[in-house]
């Protein structure tokens, strides 16, 4: 993790001096989630031996159980964590979506290794269609109006790499050519930089006083990176979830807030103090919680 926030240094500095930020970040952060992350994907099922393809259900049913339960969090606990109703819907969405894109297979990849990726991407699949669904109801407060969710989500570029990817471990398919898996592997390698560079520089445009948070930030910066994800292991351990696949959950569902909530706080028109400040918050703070986690899961 210091290894990762250093380059996340890199980026704040670089956005202070100018070198990012604005539409720079705008075409790098693009370039990531269509061409450089699906790349990761794709060659985490190309790394010579391929990930285990027992696990690809195992990894579905756990993340539908969590994103189910996390909805219904989403929709209870905000309430209690802010006096403002008009926050109740950004609260719930920090509550219920980490920043698997940009952090999450960054950190998987550290923690367990480059073929993880692979089984973060099909958690990510239920993770991403979330995002659209429940995500923007809960950015826009409207519960009752789901015309916003557009299908073309469910084949954009990362979805479809992540389907690719199952579709290869599921038929065993571990032949593939040099010629196609090696640049694969080299433009997957840009992600974690990017990333990380991205998210350093976007709080290089941030004030002090943002940077310090309130109590509805801290609040959620509780549940979001130790409560919640806590709560989840024990839970899917006592329901007999393989400790592996129960692991790497965890540390998915442990991500600072995902970077879309900004993203449709600013196409619905709502406030983004409040989304950003969470973010910068859960941000920071990760560098120290997902240490701890990754510590108790070595324990256990």
């Amino acid at each position: 993790m210091m290894t990762l926030f250093a380059i996340v240094i890199v980026g704040y500095v670089a956005g202070r001096l100018g070198y990012m930020g604005g539409e720079f970040d705008k075409k790098l952060s693009s370039l990531v989630i269509n061409f450089t992350c699906p790349a990761l994907i794709l060659s985490s099922a190309m790394s010579g031996e391929l990930p285990d393809r027992r696990l690809i259900l195992p990894l579905l049913g756990i993340s539908t159980l969590t994103y189910i339960i996390l909805a219904g969090m989403a929709l209870f606990l905000p309430r209690y964590l802010t006096h403002r109703k008009d926050d109740e819907g950004v609260v719930g969405f920090a509550l219920m979506f980490g920043n698997v894109g940009f952090m999450g297979y960054p950190v998987v990849a550290s923690i367990f290794g480059h073929q993880a990726v692979f089984y973060a991407a099909v958690l990510n699949v239920i993770n991403t269609f979330a995002v659209f669904t429940i995500g923007t109801i809960l950015i826009e407060g409207n519960l009752g109006d789901r015309k916003h969710f557009q299908k073309k989500v469910l084949y954009s570029t990362p979805m479809l790499s992540a389907y690719l990817a199952m579709l290869i471990v599921a038929l065993g398919i571990d032949n593939i050519p040099g010629l196609i898996s090696q640049p694969l592997t080299m433009i997957g390698n840009i992600t974690v930089p990017a990333a990380l560079l991205i998210i350093g520089s976007s709080m290089s445009q941030l004030s002090l006083r943002t940077m310090l948070g309130n109590p509805t930030v801290y609040a959620t910066t509780l549940f979001r990176l130790f409560l919640i994800p806590l709560g989840f292991y024990y839970l899917c351990m006592a329901l007999g979830f393989d400790q592996y696949v129960v692991s790497i959950n965890t540390i998915v569902i442990a991500m600072p807030v995902a970077t879309y909530g900004t993203i449709l706080c600013l196409k619905y028109n709502r406030d983004t103090t409040l989304i950003t400040e969470i973010t910068l918050i859960t941000t920071l703070l990760s560098m120290l919680t997902i240490p701890l986690l990754t510590l108790f899961f070595s324990i256990e």
